[in-house]
């Protein structure tokens, strides 16, 4: 059966394969002569990467071992200093450990930050990249966000000095002016504080101008007593020391005393009465309880003792005498004497003499 003439393959459509042959053996030889011209500029530009790459590794894991090795020193210290005689009145060795590791961390965030973005502006140059638009914008961006996160900023950079310095920690009890209480949570952007009534504060670091810890160290105990002038200072004085003795050996006291009960004098001397005043040195914190202790017991002692209190109940001897009986009697009256000069002026007058009467 005779084919239809378009169905018949043209001589011009059918490929010929020495040209096919000829033209991948040209894509393979340009291959070929491209990869041999460049290969030394890829090695050497991928040898500088991974150099690049590497060293940054280096640095970033000799920095973090030395970083931990600081922070393990640090707590060393601290463990030593918890051992001497003094170191109830430092800082404990888990707080420091809490404020040392902290401290770590930000410092080992900050360094990763530093050297792996370093590298990675290395590799973009190493690349070929112009750094020029790119760094420039990020300074714009940077610019930009510190104007409008300035108190972000401001907060984040505060708490870290915070931190830093051991202004305060988990558990310390502080007046930070806007808000006063114990520290929940010390945060890098906000401080939790929880009141005495209960309530949580969330106070920013920066607006934190001036911190007063009450924790720290150790705090005072005082006490004001006011007893009549006529009282002995002897004897108030030993009273008071029995009630210091009876007081340092009974627990818990006995821990929260870190000093003895003291007579410091009298501060204040007025007609009607003497201030006596005692102090002692506590444990942070617990100052309050002492001085409701101390108070209980020099007024039990004080009553044993005799020794008469301002304000409370007044003894037999200054009871009020008994009211004089010629007090209730009133004096004299002038207008009991008829001749007397009040009585005449109190007198009727008389009507004159001519004077007719008006009779009914």
């Amino acid at each position: 059966m005779p084919w239809h003439a378009a169905l018949l393959p043209l001589a011009a459509d059918t490929p010929d394969p020495a040209a096919s042959v000829k033209e991948a053996h040209e894509s393979v030889t340009n291959a070929a002569s491209f990869i041999e011209e460049n290969w030394a500029g890829w090695l050497y530009l991928g040898l500088k990467i991974l150099l690049i790459l590497v060293i940054a590794a280096a640095l970033r894991s000799l920095v973090r071992k030395s970083l931990t090795k600081l922070i393990m020193r640090m707590n060393r210290g601290a463990e030593a200093v918890e051992g001497m005689a003094l170191g109830g009145l430092l800082v404990n060795a888990e707080r420091r450990r809490q404020r040392s590791e902290a401290i770590g961390s930000v410092l080992r965030s900050v360094a990763s930050f530093l050297i792996l973005g370093t590298a990675g502006l290395m590799v973009l140059g190493a690349l070929g990249i112009n750094l020029g638009p790119l760094l420039a914008s990020a300074g714009v961006a940077g610019v930009a966000i510190g104007f409008g996160a300035r108190n972000l900023v401001t907060d984040f950079l505060s708490g870290v000095f915070m931190i830093l310095e051991d202004q305060y920690g988990v558990g310390d009890k502080i007046d930070a002016g806007v808000a006063s209480g114990e520290v929940v949570e010390v945060g890098l952007r906000v401080t939790k504080l929880r009141g005495d009534n209960g309530e949580i504060w969330y106070v920013r670091n920066g607006e934190i101008k001036r911190i007063g810890n009450l924790s720290q160290g150790w705090a005072t105990a005082g006490v004001d007593v006011q007893v009549k002038p006529s009282e002995s200072l002897t004897h108030i004085r030993e009273v008071v020391k029995q009630v210091a003795e009876g007081l340092a050996k009974e627990s818990p006291w006995d821990e929260r005393l870190w000093g003895p009960v003291e007579v410091l004098g009298l501060d204040e001397v007025l007609l009607a009465s003497m201030t006596v005043k005692v102090s002692a040195k506590t444990m942070p914190g617990q100052q309050f309880s002492v001085e409701r202790e101390l108070r209980w017991r020099i007024k039990e002692a004080f009553d044993e003792a005799g020794i008469r209190i301002i304000g409370g109940l007044p003894a037999a001897e200054d009871e009020e005498e008994a009211a004089d009986p010629s007090a209730a009697v009133a004096a004299p009256s002038a207008l009991a004497n008829p001749a007397s000069p009040q009585s005449l002026a109190t007198a009727p007058i008389p009507p004159p003499s001519g004077t007719p009467r008006i009779t009914k």
